[in-house]
């Protein structure tokens, strides 16, 4: 909803260039839009977060297919 968007875009706007962020995810940065709903907003996020990171991508097997 609109409140958690602008809540993202805070946190992430108040951290920017002052801290760090650790952002896990699943979800493709390509698929961010969609999942924000609001280009504006999802534009600023991925501004703040693509722009200054160190991406790190897993590939491999899952290890939770080993335990079971």
């Amino acid at each position: 909803d609109n409140q958690s968007r602008e809540a993202l875009l805070d946190i992430v706007d108040q951290r920017h260039n002052q801290g760090s962020i650790i952002l896990s995810s699943q979800i493709p940065v390509s698929a961010y839009h969609d999942i924000i709903g609001n280009c504006t907003i999802a534009d600023a996020v991925l501004d703040r977060i693509v722009n200054s990171s160190h991406r790190i991508e897993l590939t491999g097997e899952s290890m939770r297919k080993a335990n079971f």
